[in-house]
């Protein structure tokens, strides 16, 4: 049985080589934690809530046969995306992100694959590092925050950047930062920033893709959403009856539950009943593992969780496994 996660961090090694040199790293420093070290940069401060995060690549490897997961796809943990920095630093830092990533995916092509981190801040430079990542580095594409510095994907700026990766054929993989939504500055208590807000986040860059035109104006682009697209599907119809009920609000040519099958969806939606609509929802074809490694503890793994559903068929499960993402991924 095959496995390929879409949704697995990277806190970068060259991160941590840094820590212990006692250097930044782009602006990025340690400071004390209560059990793990926590990571300062851009006015927030990250704690790490895993000890894995500091894995090699072979303890990763190792860990990734424990859960039974064949194929990792790699992007870098969402805090260190660095959209806060110039220009310039944003480049060097997806630059170094990237070749990272790249080398460990060369190292490993069997077991690894690898989404590029760009430098949103600016666009263009955004496009050069894609078509470097992809064409150059082999990677699959890119992982996106849901917002570029309160910038939203709907924006005219963005829409070059779309098109390019469109063309490229990459996979853009949309997922928001636990520390930066607005939950975490409405409610800063419980967790729910993390467990609530996230979600939010994911339901929001959703809407924003349907509503704002981005899917009617590239057609063919290949993106997921992580965290099963939140609860975006689940209110598809109240968007829907705003589509149809107020004209003058309308963008896009056709009602937004059109659109939210041209988009993918991952599993971590932490519950049958969940994943279940999702999947009735978008369809079966539209629905490919992830596990946010190593950040969930999925007993016994990701894909041992899919396969004990039993409201789902086995075609359905193979599909989510692997089927999907080997097409989506070209594997």
């Amino acid at each position: 049985m095959k496995t390929i996660d879409i949704h697995a961090h990277l806190v970068p090694h060259s991160l941590w080589k840094a820590v212990d040199a006692g250097a930044e790293w782009y602006g990025f420093r340690q400071e004390a934690g209560d059990k793990l070290a926590a990571i300062a940069g851009g006015g927030k401060r990250n704690t790490l809530s895993s000890p894995k995060v500091r894995y090699t690549t072979q303890e990763r490897l190792k860990d990734m046969d424990a859960q039974g997961v064949d194929v990792q796809v790699v992007s870098i943990h969402t805090p260190f995306m660095g959209y806060h920095l110039d220009a310039g630093q944003g480049s060097a830092l997806a630059r170094t992100v990237n070749d990272e990533i790249a080398g460990m995916t060369r190292e490993f092509p069997k077991r690894l694959a690898g989404m590029a981190t760009l430098p949103m801040q600016d666009v263009k430079a955004a496009i050069e590092e894609l078509e470097r990542a992809v064409t150059r580095l082999g990677l699959k594409g890119a992982e996106l925050d849901t917002n570029v510095n309160g910038a939203q994907w709907d924006e005219q700026k963005f829409l070059p950047f779309f098109k390019a990766a469109e063309a490229m054929g990459a996979v853009l993989f949309f997922h928001p930062q636990p520390q930066n939504n607005f939950l975490a500055q409405r409610i800063p208590r419980h967790g729910l920033s993390n467990s609530l807000g996230v979600l939010l986040d994911d339901a929001i860059v959703t809407a924003v893709l349907i509503a704002g035109g981005v899917l009617e104006a590239c057609p063919d682009l290949r993106a997921c959403i992580a965290h099963g697209g939140g609860p975006a599907c689940f209110v598809m119809g109240r968007l829907d009856r705003n589509w149809h009920g107020r004209p003058d609000a309308r963008s896009i040519p056709q009602p937004p539950s059109v659109y939210e099958r041209r988009l993918y969806y991952d599993t971590v939606a932490n519950s049958e009943e969940a994943l279940r609509f999702l999947i009735d929802r978008v369809g079966i074809d539209r629905v490919v593992l992830g596990s946010d490694w190593p950040f969930v503890p999925w007993k016994p793994g990701p894909g041992g969780w899919v396969q004990s559903l039993e409201s789902l068929t086995q075609d359905e499960k193979d599909k989510i496994l692997w089927k999907n993402l080997e097409g989506l991924l070209k594997l």
